[in-house]
């Protein structure tokens, strides 16, 4: 079974030089045409953080949400949460830049704070034809600018992104990050961060790490009991109710999506044997895996 045609994986379908190796250690930034990137090879979805012009029209689902997108919008997406864009058919003309954590650590607290990359804030912004205009022109200079040889051309790039950004900071107003959190906060927005972290499975190898309570609570260094009354008093559901949640919504992607054998996508999941992984999908679904998988041939 192929992908299907109509799902452009914007995420992770985007150019990819075979004979560039990127070190994530290394600050990088690249900018493209959205309609030139089908068909080629992915960066990995996990590395990169991505500001998208979307000029055509189409259905965004990004995280549990769904957007229906019928004028142009700019989308932040970053490394923890997953999104997937369905084309309705038409042109899909815009411009997306990527660049990776060492990209935003190096000496840029501006996109390093940025609201729109934080847990629990807008990602999707709707712009009017003066702004979309104006980003256009941004993004065009970018592409120029990035076929150059100039030595100092990433600090262009960053420039330019800034301005971007810019644009949609002057238009919408953003609550100040700089309140203080209580500890249950605190400690339940890092177990979701860390959750998001965990994901999108991209390749057959990469297996969940973190698959219970228990699992995360150590990686935070708490207990399990003080963990779950965080979760639970900050977002009313239990630990294991997210993480169970988050891998269903994973492997519906993967079994809707790939081709990976049923086998596969339930050791990349973390279940020991396929048949786990079915008592799991089918309690949380009531239906078993492979159902889902004829439904999306």
């Amino acid at each position: 079974m192929k992908l299907r045609e109509d799902i452009i994986e914007f995420y992770d379908r985007i150019h990819y030089d075979a004979q560039e190796v990127v070190s994530q250690d290394r600050p990088h930034i690249n900018v493209f045409e959205r309609s030139s990137c089908i068909g080629s090879m992915p960066y990995s979805r996990r590395d990169y953080y991505k500001v998208t012009l979307i000029q055509g029209k189409g259905t965004l689902e990004y995280a549990d949400k769904t957007f229906e997108i019928k004028q142009s919008a700019l989308l932040f997406s970053t490394p923890k949460i997953p999104y997937r864009w369905k084309g309705d058919g038409g042109e899909q003309p815009g411009w997306f830049c990527i660049f990776n954590e060492a990209f935003v650590k190096k000496q840029d607290d501006f996109l390093y704070n940025l609201p729109m990359f934080q847990i629990g804030t807008d990602k999707l912004f709707y712009l009017t034809e003066e702004t979309e205009s104006l980003i256009s022109v941004l993004f065009k200079e970018m592409v120029v600018e990035n076929s150059s040889n100039y030595q100092f051309k990433q600090e262009i790039l960053r420039s330019y992104l800034h301005l971007i950004i810019h644009q949609i900071i002057k238009s919408k107003p953003f609550a100040s990050n700089n309140y203080e959190h209580n500890a249950s906060e605190r400690l339940a927005m890092l177990f979701l961060e860390l959750l998001e972290r965990q994901f999108p499975i991209d390749a057959i190898h990469n297996q969940l790490t973190l698959k219970s309570a228990k699992d995360y609570a150590d990686r935070l260094s708490v207990h399990t009991n003080h963990l779950n009354r965080a979760v639970k008093e900050i977002t009313g559901e239990t630990t294991s109710y997210h993480i169970s949640n988050r891998i269903i919504a994973e492997a519906n992607g993967l079994l809707r999506y790939t081709n990976w054998p049923i086998s596969e996508v339930a050791y990349s999941l973390g279940f020991e044997y396929p048949a786990y992984f079915n008592n799991f999908y089918k309690k949380h679904t009531g239906k078993t895996p492979r159902e889902i998988r004829k439904l999306a041939v």
